[in-house]
């Protein structure tokens, strides 16, 4: 196995022991918002859960907000495994129509889902420029499967805007629309943008 130095402007390397700390620490704090939800997870209940102290966290992340902030990407990183290397129709294997579509649902879920999550993490849980690139690049690569012509970029934009946690706020918590109504809705868009 090659070993690489590290770069003299970049971090230190992890030591081993701090990698697998942090992987049982997120572990544990993913586990707990997924089944007690933000609220409950305190830097206590997470020590706890990953049999650590709270000193651990602490110099870790620093505050709740930088732990909430390394849980959301995290979850974030799964998700995008799942949509690169995946079972169809989300990931791979599935013809681009279907997936696409699958795409919009699993992210209109999954920033949903997020919701509390990203308010938790506070600034530093602002989608970064990363998450956003990753999400118009695949759309952008699908459309081009799908023989769509036109501003791909500009199209996958307009696709995934619906799907942003602002409008689907607006529309799911003050204006009661349903989420079935919501993908029904995102599916004709696509259509139209596809002309199929």
């Amino acid at each position: 196995m090659p070993i690489s130095l590290p770069m003299a402007d970049g971090p230190p390397p992890e030591r081993a022991d701090a990698a697998r700390n942090r992987e049982i620490i997120l572990a544990a704090a993913l586990r707990l918002v997924e089944t007690r939800g933000v609220d409950c997870v305190t830097m206590d209940t997470v020590a706890s859960e990953a049999g650590v102290g709270k000193g651990t966290l602490f110099r870790r992340f620093e505050s709740r907000e930088g732990l909430m902030a390394a849980v959301l990407n995290t979850s974030e990183t799964q998700w995008q495994a799942s949509v690169i290397s995946g079972p169809p129709p989300l990931g791979p294997g599935a013809p681009p129509m279907e997936r696409l579509l699958a795409f919009g649902h699993s992210r209109l879920h999954a920033n949903l889902m997020s919701a509390s999550l990203i308010e938790a993490a506070g600034r530093a849980g602002q989608r970064s420029v990363a998450a956003m690139s990753f999400a118009n690049m695949h759309v952008r690569y699908l459309l081009r499967e799908l023989g769509v012509d036109g501003d791909l970029p500009l199209l996958a934009t307009a696709i995934l805007a619906p799907l942003e946690l602002v409008v689907l706020e607006q529309q799911v918590e003050r204006e009661r629309i349903p989420v079935e109504r919501l993908e029904a809705a995102w599916d004709d868009l696509v259509r139209r943008v596809v002309g199929h």
